[in-house]
């Protein structure tokens, strides 16, 4: 079993690494992972072997809050014990703001030379003053400092751990200096610093979960598109029910104005629709009876009626929700190096606080610099920059892509996809329409075009054959002509049709139909269509012998040749991989640029072909349309499903496509290249700034340049660096797609 359940209190990759160390530890669980982003812990475990129950003790157990997850339609609410901590922790740094002002007012005022009262002038009533206030802060940052110890004594120390020691230190110094220092011997007091960490670093926490939200935005948008109440059919009555409750089957009303809330099929009724919130397009659809519509799209200016056929989790905006909050819960490979680093980071830092507290007292003789330096080196190194580098960079990217009706089924694919060199392009479906369209015509002097086309119509609206279908279609739209109905119909699998048309018998077929009714034909006009990939329905009378032919071919789509000369300017590799005969793909090859054709191969072939590219190192992108593409979807590097997002696509592919647009394969590769640049970038000033920041703190420059970096500002530039890497993140926002070749 698969659920995802909330998980609150956790600041840091640390904290988000304990809970998964943790939930790992129990038996039957299959894999945990943590998104700090959105405090959700996504958990797959045995049934058999372990339970929820389980998994709240081993949550709770680490010092986190714990609640299963809320049902979609709810998700986008705030619920009342999320608000009501909002407000806690805004009263509490509203507080803490009130009494760090006159705090900081005793311990500089002096320095700065601002009047005091006589009575702070005092050592004894300025350092007692300092430890009550101090002591009012540190009380309503209790919860903080308790878990911090509570975690370093159970040997998992997070940052809370470090705050923990850091304040503790500085308290408990100024305390003894209080108690047993003298005015003459120099002593100072580091209450405002205590104070000042604790009251720093939940400001910057407070706007960390600010910028975090914003992070998070386009999966809120996607859960608000769904409306609370819908209008449906009830015993031949209109009723009011929640949208949650409809049900497959029933007939459901939308007035003008009002979101659809599933997906269905319209019974009556002319409307046009507006989709851009999970297509893109900007156009509003046209709708009409027999018409599918789906839940979040906005319905124009008509009423019309439809027949529920997904509700809940089984509609399309469901299922890309869910594709979304599965691709942000999983790890990209970028983020598994962050975890390491984080795993040693804290102990290793407070290592490195306990040496560099030692190694200034021994040899520097100050106990006050000793402990300013430590307290500095504990507030600074935060992995909190670590931890947000990847997330919030696969959120937004996910997020990103989603608008572009592009979805990613993990983090891994969005990071993986920039990677890939070659990609691997189905024809039917994918780079053509997948269906057989007009191309070519032509008659002889023997009979006028509109008889032509009439005998045409005449012949194929008798048959279901998908290249008839094709004809009449083409007949009626292209030459305006009315089908009609040829007596004596009589069809011949895999050759022709016949039949009679004002009197006179009439064939239609292939060319070797043709000559099995001796009937003559001009082979080298026949022999040039036939290379160029297309296929032939030759015209004959029984009287007047071969009368012309009709040209047909699976179309290119009109983006086609634009994209693959994207993909080959972005210097990938485009091979055509399809099961059509080989002078067909050839012919679709040169139209698109493309040398590498491997035709006449099986579903299972084409899963074969990819594993010989791998083979030689390599790394493989399959696009095609998720059914008979299956096989080489699942066996690529990383497999795009092009299409409305069917059932296979989704199972088989690790992106889907959900326009039918070859150009959008493009795009994918713009916003992995996009996103993975973003997270780079934040992983390496996540590194730089505690690689500069601990010497810094530490006390290494000081003997030089005398550069000291004292708690406060530490604490100052901890929050900053999480700020920073949370606002990188969102510049993806601004990312807009490329429409000539990169």
């Amino acid at each position: 079993m698969k659920q995802i359940f909330q998980v609150t209190g956790m600041h840091c990759a640390g904290c988000a690494s304990r809970v998964e160390k943790k939930v790992l530890e129990i038996g039957g669980v299959l894999s945990a992972q943590v998104n700090l982003l959105e405090n959700r812990l996504m958990v797959e475990w045995d049934e058999r072997k372990t339970d929820v129950a389980a998994i709240r003790q081993a949550v709770e157990g680490c010092g986190f809050g714990f609640a299963e997850e809320m049902p979609a339609e709810a998700r986008d609410e705030t619920p009342p014990s999320r608000e009501l901590s909002a407000w806690r922790g805004l009263f509490r740094t509203i507080l803490s703001l009130v009494l760090l002002f006159p705090l900081l007012y005793l311990s500089m005022g002096g320095m700065l030379g601002l009047p005091l009262p006589e009575f702070f002038q005092n050592r004894w009533g300025n350092g007692i003053s300092q430890v009550i206030l101090t002591s009012a802060l540190l009380a309503l940052y209790l919860p903080t400092l308790r878990r911090g110890w509570q975690t370093l004594l159970g040997g998992h120390p997070d940052m809370d751990s470090l705050l923990a020691v850091g304040c503790s230190a500085a308290f408990v110094y100024s305390l003894g200096e209080l108690c047993f220092g003298t005015a003459e011997s120099g002593s100072h007091f580091y209450f405002e610093s205590a104070a000042m960490i604790l009251v720093i670093v939940s400001l910057g926490r407070f706007l960390e979960s600010r910028a975090k939200t914003r992070t998070t935005s386009a999966i809120r948008q996607l859960l608000r598109l769904t409306p609370p109440q819908a209008a449906v059919l009830r015993e031949n009555r209109e009723i009011s029910i929640p949208a949650a409750k409809i049900q497959v089957g029933d007939t459901v009303i939308v007035r003008p104005g009002e979101r659809i809330p599933v997906d269905g099929t319209l019974l009556s009724g002319e409307t046009t629709v507006d989709e851009s919130a999970l297509t893109g397009e900007s156009l509003p659809v046209d709708k009409a009876a027999g018409d599918t519509v789906s839940a979040g799209t906005l319905n124009g200016t008509g009423y019309f009626q439809f027949r529920a056929e997904r509700v809940g989790e089984e509609t399309t905006l469901a299922q890309i929700i869910q594709l979304m909050e599965t691709a942000v819960a999983t790890k990209a490979p970028m983020a598994r190096l962050a975890d390491r680093v984080c795993g040693i980071f804290v102990p290793t830092v407070l290592a490195l606080a306990a040496i560099t507290f030692v190694g200034w007292w021994w040899f520097g003789g100050s106990l006050g610099l000793a402990v300013s330096m430590s307290i500095s080196v504990l507030v600074i190194s935060c992995p909190c920059a670590l931890g947000l580098a990847t997330p919030t960079a696969i959120m937004v990217g996910t997020g990103l892509a989603a608008r572009h009706g592009i979805l990613f089924k993990s983090a891994a694919a969005l990071e993986n996809l920039q990677r890939m060199e070659t990609i691997a392009l189905d024809k039917t479906g994918t780079v053509t329409e997948g269906q057989p369209g007009v191309t070519d015509i032509f008659h002889t002097e023997k009979i006028s075009r509109e008889r032509f086309f009439q005998i045409l119509s005449a012949l194929e609206s008798c048959s279901e054959h998908p290249l008839a279908r094709a004809v009449v279609a083409y007949t009626a739209v292209s030459q305006g002509i009315p089908p009609t109905v040829a007596e004596n119909f009589q069809a011949h699998t895999g050759r022709g049709v016949e039949g009679m048309v004002e009197q006179e018998h009439y064939f239609l077929g292939n060319p070797r139909f043709l000559e099995e009714k001796g009937i003559s034909f001009p082979k080298r006009e026949i022999q040039t269509y036939a290379e160029a990939g297309k296929t032939l329905l030759l015209l004959a009378s029984e009287k007047e012998g071969f009368l012309g032919l009709v040209a047909m071919a699976d179309q290119l789509r009109p983006e086609s040749e634009v994209a693959v000369a994207q993909m080959q300017a972005m210097g990938k590799s485009v091979l055509l991989l399809t099961g059509d005969n080989p002078i067909t793909a050839q012919s679709i090859g040169r139209k698109l640029g493309i040398s590498r054709i491997i035709a006449e191969v099986s579903p299972a072939g084409k899963g074969e072909e990819i594993r010989k590219l791998q083979k030689q190192g390599k790394r493989v992108a399959m696009v095609g349309d998720g059914i008979n593409d299956a096989v080489a979807l699942v066996q690529a590097d990383v497999g795009m499903a092009i299409g409305s997002g069917t059932d296979v696509a989704i199972e088989s592919a690790d992106v889907v496509l959900r326009h039918h647009r070859l150009t959008d394969v493009v795009l994918s590769f713009q916003i992995s290249t996009f996103v993975v640049r973003n997270i780079r970038q934040n992983l390496f000033w996540a590194f730089f700034y505690n690689a500069l920041g601990i010497p810094l703190a530490a006390g290494v420059f000081y003997p030089l340049w005398g550069w000291h970096l004292s708690p406060m500002f530490a604490a100052a530039a901890m929050s900053l660096s999480s700020l920073c890497v949370v606002g990188n993140a969102l510049r993806l926002r601004s990312f807009l797609p490329r429409k000539s070749p990169p």
